[in-house]
């Protein structure tokens, strides 16, 4: 007996608008999973995938995942832990990458969290930012308001702020300095705490799609050609996913070899390549990466 579409579909919330949409809506491009969107369209089905999209704003994703609205969200970190819903976050996703952080005024000297003692803090995230202070025995007054935190050092409103930061420019341009970090963010995947059984096998498989893309964004294909009599110390550099690949060439005392190698350690492993004595080096994009 077949299963009900509906009943194995997927409904993921994502953020409308704004720094995630964007990256969201790439992520299940790169999955292979194509979905209709348009200007103030609430929600779009998957054209071939178990998968409804709702469009939300990112506060409320955590609300409407426990709620079991949408079985699954993509939000940042940030959200999940100032909402503190009965969520369970599943997977890291690699984009939206950004820090929850005290900034003070400019030429103000901040040694350590007791600068912050009976100051005037202004945030979005008063849970976070309260749970930094009681953890460091801090009394500070926290002072609540959306949007535009940057500004109230220099209104008066406050003597410092916590607020997300990405490059940091937008508290230079309205005179702060990043004092002190209270949370590394990205976005994540996160699930209703009783997701169904068959709906679980669809979360299964879309976690398999977004593993392969994110394996694959951080890895390179290199390919190179080498000596023979230096193919060991060239081995030795390239572990690849198991072992790299050597094929012969055509000119006697030389082969290629191929082999994955992680974006963290790219630049350093193809300088020792070249002192091994490695030729011709070809670096590749990854599409997808299943292992």
């Amino acid at each position: 007996m077949n299963t009900p579409v509906n009943e194995t579909r997927l409904k993921l919330a994502i953020q409308k608008s704004g720094r995630l949409y964007e990256e969201s809506i790439r992520l299940l491009k790169e999955c292979g999973i194509g979905i209709g969107t348009g200007v103030n369209k609430l929600k779009a089905d998957a054209t071939n995938f178990p998968l409804e999209v709702f469009f939300l704003r990112d506060d409320d994703i955590p609300q409407y995942v426990e709620d079991s609205v949408a079985d699954i969200g993509f939000v940042g970190e940030n959200v999940v832990f100032e909402k503190n819903r009965e969520v369970t976050i599943v997977e890291k996703l690699g984009f939206g990458k950004c820090r929850l952080s005290i900034a003070i005024k400019k030429g103000e000297s901040y040694h350590d969290a007791r600068f912050l003692n009976h100051k005037k803090i202004a945030t979005s995230y008063p849970v976070l930012l309260q749970k930094f202070l009681d953890e460091r025995k801090i009394q500070a007054e926290v002072h609540e308001i959306s949007g535009s935190v940057e500004i109230a050092p220099g209104i008066g409103l406050a003597d410092a702020i916590c607020d997300l930061v990405s490059s940091g420019s937008t508290l230079f341009m309205n005179g702060l300095q990043e004092a002190e970090t209270v949370l590394q963010s990205q976005a994540v995947l996160i699930r209703n705490k009783n997701l169904e059984a068959r709906r679980q096998q669809t979360l299964d498989k879309l976690l398999f799609r977004i593993q392969a893309v994110k394996k694959a964004s951080d890895n390179k294909y290199i390919l190179l050609n080498a000596p023979n009599e230096k193919l060991k110390e060239v081995v030795a550099l390239l572990p690849g996913m198991k072992s790299p690949t050597i094929l012969p060439l055509a000119e006697p005392g030389w082969s290629s070899v191929h082999s994955v190698v992680n974006e963290n350690a790219f630049w350093e492993i193809i300088e020792q390549l070249k002192a091994a004595g490695a030729q011709g080096i070809l670096v590749i994009p990854i599409e997808k990466m299943v292992v």
